[in-house]
């Protein structure tokens, strides 16, 4: 597994280099570079494109009264998308991806694979986000399985967790349906996170 960056904690917060400008205008035309597709969805690079509706749901507090870090500005969220044009700019085959609906083409949020160094052992987390309008209707647990599938079968990873902070009954929820299990607690300056994880090996090789 390869040994990711030092990020101090689950709970830092994403800060990209100021350094990191693409200067794309609405005018570029960008490659649509598809990651995985489950039954109602398929998993896409985000693209400049998709500001307006990431910031729809970074500056929502009900979405996002879960994250350390709270809502986010326009120039925050443009930041983080920047970031994540291309994959993980330092590990290409993980990232945050846009979540589109099949039938509509509807942006429904954006889900991926993060890389974390957690109490020094290296752990990739399997994040997901859902704009609350179409809460309900098991777009998370999809994209996550899907996610699941791609770690292992495409990616090789022996193992994910999920950072859920206290009280997100949600998230907790949709990491038992995707098979993960409680397994620690860590508190760092945003507070107590609880970690969930399961492993990806076949049980052969478990």
């Amino acid at each position: 597994m390869p040994q990711y960056p030092t990020l101090g904690s689950a709970h830092v917060a994403f800060r990209a280099p100021r350094t990191y400008k693409l200067g794309l205008t609405k005018r570029h035309r960008w490659p649509i570079v598809r990651i995985l597709e489950t039954p109602r969805l398929f998993l896409r690079h985000l693209e400049p494109g998709d500001l307006e509706p990431l910031f729809v749901l970074y500056r929502d507090p009900e979405i996002r009264r879960y994250f350390p870090d709270g809502t986010r500005t326009l120039a925050e969220t443009q930041e983080e998308l920047q970031w994540f044009l291309n994959g993980h700019p330092r590990h290409p085959g993980l990232g945050l991806w846009a979540t589109i609906e099949k039938n509509t083409g509807a942006f429904l949020g954006r889900c991926g694979l993060l890389p974390w160094t957690i109490a020094g052992k290296a752990e990739v987390e399997l994040a997901f986000m859902i704009n609350k309008a179409r809460w309900g209707e098991g777009f998370a647990t999809e994209a996550s399985l899907g996610i699941i599938r791609h770690a292992q079968n495409t990616l090789g990873l022996q193992r994910l967790i999920c950072l859920v902070m206290p009280g997100n009954l949600r998230s907790v929820a949709v990491a038992q349906r995707v098979g993960m299990n409680f397994e620690s607690e860590c508190t760092d300056e945003y507070g107590l996170c609880h970690i969930y994880g399961r492993s990806l090996r076949e049980p052969s090789e478990a």
